[in-house]
């Protein structure tokens, strides 16, 4: 989805909007947690996806193991999420900025005040939800082990 048809698609949603954001490479359950937890805070949930190129500036050159063509048709397939958008900037400010949903979810390894655009939803009456982490569950180490297997 394109962010013009995401913003057309969010002003026709008749509830809360609700959205997250992340590389969500290598699925797993703390990510289905953070999803599924997301979603039960509104009536539509719009993931925000790191484009590859801005998956490699923040996570370096061997991320992600899955590219953005794959990333998105798999959370697209989750009941959870509604819709996907791709982001090429290395943060979804803008992204969030356009879609003004009523909820912006983080995982429980953010604070509060280190969330991006969490003082642009609380400016038009949202609200910012952060789910605790699904311990023991990380894409980092799961890359780790994969990388010690090899």
């Amino acid at each position: 989805m394109t962010w013009s048809d995401a913003a057309r698609w969010r002003a026709a949603v008749p509830g809360r909007v609700v959205f997250t954001n992340g590389v969500f490479d290598l699925l797993h359950p703390g990510h289905i947690d953070l999803l599924t937890a997301a979603r039960a805070a509104g009536d539509a949930l719009i993931v925000g996806l790191n484009s590859d190129e801005s998956v490699r500036r923040l996570k370096g050159a061997t991320r992600p193991v899955c590219g953005v063509a794959d990333r998105a048709y798999v959370l697209a397939a989750l009941e959870a999420v509604d819709a996907v958008v791709v982001f090429p900037e290395d943060t979804p400010l803008a992204l969030i900025q356009t879609l003004r949903p009523d909820v912006l979810v983080k995982g429980g390894d953010y604070a509060p005040e280190h969330v991006v655009g969490r003082a642009d939803v609380e400016s038009w009456g949202g609200r910012l939800l952060i789910v605790p982490v699904t311990a023991g569950h990380s894409t980092t180490a799961l890359v780790e082990k994969l990388r010690d297997r090899s």
